[in-house]
């Protein structure tokens, strides 16, 4: 799949999924967790984030929002349900270096801002900042197919999925 930046004029396909932050794209395999790697809660990809933003890969609604800040998920209107984890166990930080800007239940578009993460200060802090994008509904995911390289946050498609008939 060639890296594909959206356009503002552009509708997003069904089937993507942008990316939630702009930096490197990894694949999951290598995030150093073993919950995320093994795929304990589905599959998808992550990215060692460059900037503080983290935004809706996908429009849908805010289905639970971690009370320390440090992940989100939502129920996409494409039939995805999305797991985006900010850092690696900064759960920790007890919400320290996140600022959220949604709620539970409020219906976000793909590439709306949903929590700011300072990198800087959780790098600082002894935490790995990366943002892993997780669909944990595989069921309903027949193929997955992912980008590499770098991603701009709410522009880049992270993944392409088709649908489990």
């Amino acid at each position: 799949m060639g890296l594909f930046h959206r356009n503002e004029a552009v509708p997003i396909p069904e089937n993507a999924v942008l990316s939630p932050s702009t930096g490197r794209i990894i694949p999951i395999s290598e995030v150093k967790d073993p919950v995320f790697a093994g795929k304990v809660l589905g599959d998808g990809a992550a990215v060692i984030p460059m900037k503080n933003q983290v935004v809706a890969p996908v429009s849908g609604t805010v289905v639970e929002i971690a009370d320390t800040l440090h992940a989100v998920c939502l129920e996409g209107d494409n039939g995805l349900e999305i797991l985006i984890h900010l850092g690696i166990d900064t759960v920790k930080l007890n919400g320290k270096g996140f600022v959220c800007h949604v709620k539970n239940g409020q219906h976000v578009n793909a590439g709306d801002p949903l929590i700011d993460m300072d990198v800087d200060a959780i790098r600082a802090s002894g935490f790995d900042p990366v943002t892993p994008c997780v669909i944990t509904n595989m069921d309903f995911v027949k193929r997955l197919t992912f980008a590499s390289g770098t991603a701009a946050a709410g522009r880049t498609v992270l993944m392409e999925f088709s649908k489990n008939n």
